[in-house]
């Protein structure tokens, strides 16, 4: 994940989920998106966290999603501000996340 997250944004750094946004190409596609996730980073934090691995890959997505939808991370306040949003989602649908990895 680090070497992948420097070759997006030039950040040798761990992390738990990238964003990738691209513009439309007219005539061509739409706009688009991907959201890549550290699985083996949430299996080990699942390992210890509510939720299991099923809840932390969920979050991961949820990130993913805030982080595509233009909201950002990079102070305590907009962190905080991110996972209070994220968590209510997931708790407002937690049959949308369960049996995730169970397949």
């Amino acid at each position: 994940m680090p070497e992948y997250k420097e070759r997006c944004f030039g950040q040798r750094i761990q992390t738990d989920v990238i964003s990738l946004s691209y513009a439309a190409i007219p005539g061509v596609c739409p706009s688009t998106a991907e959201i890549i996730l550290n699985v083996e980073r949430a299996a080990q934090e699942g390992a210890h966290r509510a939720g299991g691995v099923e809840r932390e890959l969920a979050l991961y997505l949820a990130h993913g999603i805030d982080h595509l939808a233009g909201h950002e991370d990079d102070t305590p306040s907009r962190r905080r501000t991110m996972r209070r949003r994220e968590t209510a989602w997931l708790d407002a649908a937690p049959a949308a996340y369960a049996g995730l990895v169970a397949s």
